[in-house]
């Protein structure tokens, strides 16, 4: 499907989003895991999300949709059972490696499998520290699909060895289900939504976060409200602070500390972004974010932020070719083993505008003045480059995306959205 854009003059008006992507994953497994039954509001529709949800079904999760809610009905300590056909990822990695740890703690067998970009993305770096905790996981030279068999997991004290919220998650998913307490280590300060959400103890010593967690944390069923995805908030407000005479309030918005990287660097380019209003639900705050227009300039990006952008790089990018200055990233080699290879998508569609486009290893640089005609991008079937080249369009005198049905991962309803708050 090949998506047509045409250029805007400004934008004004409220947007409600779906719920937080990372979020409803996590919601999803941890009520399927309490006993009795839970309530969901605001879950994420993403094709990602849904993937989690078909899972959970298939191992004996009751789930029922009451109009905009969602009761959950969980397995609680008796389990999940056995299901006889391969498990579909789909194209969600968030899926793959949180559902590989939770599978690593039952008592039969199961086959994790995911689309062909999916099945190309790197799995041992969860593989190899739930094997520390005896898991038995056989793999696809350590790719998808994955074969996970029963075994006797033992507490583990481990340091991640990657910037990855998904491999820490699938730590504690696994360590959920053993007596004894395990630690686990985030030089990173990954995103914490899995410890606010289990209220793990944690401790910050010699700059390394300590995540103790054990079966006694296992989940309880409990009533939670998804706050909207920042994720996605990050196209429509970059398209906010460009656009001359512009004014965005974004409600009930994720204010998670480990996910306002993105937020922190467009205020130091110049962006004009307030908090209006905070709240905080399952230790999770949230709230209202107002966006003007306003003049960026392009800075320096420290290294030590790039785990908490790395979604984001991708509209961070678009907003800095309209920025003042040359745009640069560095220490973001994780971008080339995302959906697809990020910093050659991103490349590869820069060119296109006639930008001078500096490729590394672990990442670009680009400056100059953007064409103004118009362009065909490709989205290389990754939902972050489809949405960041469908709001360069929208920012130039038009333009087409291809492949733009894979939107619908993160976020079905990205061209309503719009359309909502064209002035």
């Amino acid at each position: 499907m090949i998506q047509s854009f045409s250029k805007v003059n400004k934008i004004k008006g409220e947007l409600v989003l779906q719920g937080d992507k990372s979020i409803s994953h996590r919601v999803l497994i941890f009520t399927a895991m309490a006993s009795g039954k839970s309530i969901i509001r605001n879950l994420s529709s993403g094709e990602d999300v849904k993937s989690t949800l078909n899972i959970l079904k298939n191992l004996g999760m009751d789930i029922k949709i009451e109009d905009i809610i969602i009761v959950v009905n969980g397995c609680g300590h008796k389990g999940f059972k056995k299901y006889n056909g391969e498990l579909d990822c789909g194209n969600s990695g968030t899926s793959a490696r949180l559902l590989t740890g939770l599978l690593s703690a039952q008592n039969f067998e199961s086959i994790l499998i995911g689309d062909e970009s999916l099945s190309q993305r790197p799995m041992q770096r969860v593989i190899e520290p739930l094997t520390f905790m005896g898991a038995k996981i056989e793999s696809n030279n350590k790719k998808l699909p994955l074969k996970i068999f029963p075994s006797s997991l033992k507490k583990i004290n481990y340091e991640l060895a990657v910037a990855s919220a998904q491999v820490k998650s699938a730590l504690i998913l696994a360590a959920l289900h053993i007596d004894e307490e395990s630690q686990i280590i985030d030089k990173f300060y990954t995103r914490d939504h899995s410890e606010r959400m289990l209220n793990l103890k944690t401790e910050v010593l010699d700059n390394k976060k300590y995540i103790s967690v054990s079966k006694k944390n296992y989940p309880q069923n409990s009533e939670y409200f998804v706050p909207a995805d920042i994720s996605s908030a990050s196209f429509f407000i970059v398209l906010a602070l460009i656009l001359k005479d512009s004014e965005l309030l974004v409600k009930n918005i994720s204010l998670n500390e480990s996910r306002l990287g993105y937020i922190n660097i467009l205020k130091q380019m110049g962006g004009y972004i307030e908090i209006v209003e905070q709240k905080i639900s399952n230790n999770e705050p949230y709230g209202d974010l107002l966006v003007r227009s306003s003049k960026l300039r392009n800075i320096d990006i420290p290294d030590e932020i790039i785990p908490n952008i790395i979604d984001e790089i991708p509209i961070l990018a678009a907003a800095g070719i309209f920025a003042y200055g040359a745009f640069q990233i560095r220490n973001a080699k994780e971008l080339r083993v995302k959906e697809s290879d990020r910093i050659k998508s991103l490349c590869a569609n820069f060119r296109k505008l006639n930008l001078l486009v500096e490729e590394y290893e672990d990442g670009f640089r680009i400056d100059g003045n953007p064409s103004r005609d118009k362009v065909q991008f490709e989205s290389f079937s990754d939902h972050r480059i489809a949405m960041t080249f469908s709001i360069i369009s929208l920012l130039l005198n038009g333009g087409e995306v291809k492949e733009f049905e894979c939107v619908n991962i993160s976020n079905p309803n990205f061209l309503e959205q719009i359309k909502s708050i064209i002035s």
